[in-house]
């Protein structure tokens, strides 16, 4: 089937998704417990990159040398995230997801712990309980420090699992008093194949176009140590901190895949997609090795477990975190060949993502909101690996333009409410979904695009020295949800809002 054909089912099926849930619902339709809340990440977030103390990461080293845009100071979160937790009370966020920067807290990778760095995190997390919020903290968001790239080259070698369970023994021990949500890894799967078989993100290795590396077999080795490094620290707080009363999991990047038609070749090519992408990863964590296909295809170039090993990754995350934007087209053809062999050659198969950059589906302000991948994919995983209890820990609306057309962000209030009816339909349907929060509660420096894009409930002025913050028309939507104000809600509900906050603002 060509392109053409598969975008007008895909839009049908999202037309009649759409029609099924303009119903207007509100959070008392949710479990008694769901918590919503909203995310950022450290090198994101916080900026101050050489201040008190902290090393550079590899994201770091990956703009500077590449001369990209950077998070030197991005949202000055370090200095000012005292304003920010105001923020969050103001929308009326239950919980915050965020992540600790390892060369913050602990500069070389292993050793001594940054006095300073501690402070900082030991002070954002009281404010965020002092106020209510519960913190969803993250171990590691794409960003571990330099000296362990330099010395043995990070994750392509196990000796950086023994450095990353100390490291966590560290936040286990320093802020566990509060903390009871900790992912231990942020989309292991994207950042396996972005940093390790494409090279578009740090440290920026892959066969072509790449100073270094190798696509065939290092985005393996990679994921491997990733799921032994999480399981782990998982196995090191379930023997010294599981008192505290808190759970550890891991985080995914999710896309929903539709074949792309009715064959049985391309059913097949849509689980094939869904076992390289989700199943990578959840296997190990759900049945203790990686999918039968994988086995098959990969051969000697995908790492085995030992029995041990096995032993200690099945059921070692208390929950999956998921992020989940955008979906995809999958059809039964192998993709073109570059000439040497990666993750994608390697799935056999064709993604047309929905999106203006139909190939790749970075370019996330292009894709058409497909709720019904949300659906699909909470579905899936209920149904395939065991029904595990999951998190929504990113999902958002990337828009471009000015401030004006920023604040007002119809967009992104049609997408966050479409998708949130979608989590309650799973949910309803048993899915063991028990948490959704936003990307991102203001603008932040954006890992694929720097500051060419913005998914924030708030406005950030990236040129004013002080990084103002101000509210768009979705921060007002979502706080109008969370506090139980269903006036918003809906098609009319919307229009109501703008209205309002334009009529108040003259």
């Amino acid at each position: 089937m060509d392109r053409v054909l598969s975008l007008i089912i895909t839009i049908i099926l999202a037309l009649s998704f759409t029609v099924r849930c303009g119903h207007v619902y509100s959070r008392s339709d949710f479990p008694e417990g769901f918590s919503f809340g909203s995310g950022a990440s450290s090198y994101q977030w916080e900026g101050a990159a050489a201040e008190d103390g902290r090393e550079p990461s590899i994201w770091d080293t990956f703009v500077h040398s590449r001369n990209l845009d950077n998070g030197d100071i991005a949202c000055d979160g370090y200095h000012k995230y005292k304003e920010d937790v105001q923020l969050m009370v103001e929308t009326g966020l239950d919980a915050f997801k965020f992540s600790i920067s390892w060369s913050r807290l602990i500069p070389n990778g292993r050793g001594p712990v940054n006095s300073k760095g501690l402070q900082f995190y030991k002070s954002f997390i009281q404010q965020l309980v002092t106020h209510g919020i519960e913190p969803h903290v993250t171990l590691y968001h794409y960003d571990h420090p330099q000296a362990l790239e330099d010395e043995y080259g990070g994750w392509l070698n196990r000796t950086i699992i023994k450095d990353f369970t100390a490291y966590a023994d560290v936040c286990f021990r320093e802020f566990g008093n509060h903390v009871k949500f900790w992912t231990t890894i942020n989309e292991a799967n994207v950042f396996t194949i972005g940093g390790y078989n494409d090279g578009i993100t740090a440290p920026g290795r892959c066969s072509k176009n790449c100073m270094s590396g190798n696509s065939s077999t290092e985005p393996y080795i990679v994921g491997h140590n990733l799921l032994l490094a999480h399981a782990s620290a998982s196995r090191l707080y379930r023997q010294k901190y599981k008192g505290e009363g808190g759970f550890v999991g891991f985080g995914l990047f999710a896309i929903g895949f539709s074949p792309s038609t009715s064959s049985k070749h391309d059913e097949t090519a849509a689980q094939r997609a869904r076992d390289f992408y989700l199943g990578w990863m959840l296997g190990p964590l759900v049945f203790g090795d990686y999918p039968h296909v994988m086995r098959r295809t990969i051969g000697s170039r995908l790492p085995e477990f030992s029995e041990e090993e096995s032993d200690l990754v099945k059921g070692s995350s208390d929950f999956v975190g998921i992020t989940l934007y955008t979906a995809a087209i999958v059809t039964n053809i192998k993709p073109y060949f570059s000439g040497y062999i990666d993750f994608y050659s390697d799935t056999g198969i064709t993604l047309t993502y929905l999106c203006n950059d139909s190939s790749t589906g970075l370019l996330l302000d292009t894709c058409a909101d497909t709720p019904w991948a949300m659906e699909g994919v909470l579905e899936y995983i209920k149904q395939s690996y065991d029904n595990p209890p999951l998190y929504i820990l990113e999902n958002g609306k990337s828009m471009k333009g000015d401030f004006q057309l920023q604040q007002k962000d119809t967009p992104r209030i049609k997408y966050l409410h479409a998708y949130i009816s979608a989590v309650l339909k799973a949910v309803r349907n048993g899915s063991d979904t028990r948490g959704y929060f936003v990307w991102s509660l203001m603008d932040l420096y954006e890992l694929l695009d720097g500051y060419g894009s913005s998914f924030g409930l708030y406005h950030v002025n990236f040129t004013d020295p002080h990084r103002k913050r101000s509210p768009k028309h979705s921060a007002h939507w979502y706080s109008a949800f969370l506090k139980g104000d269903i006036t918003f809600l809906g098609s009319q509900g919307i229009t109501q809002l703008q209205s309002n906050i334009s009529s108040s603002s003259l």
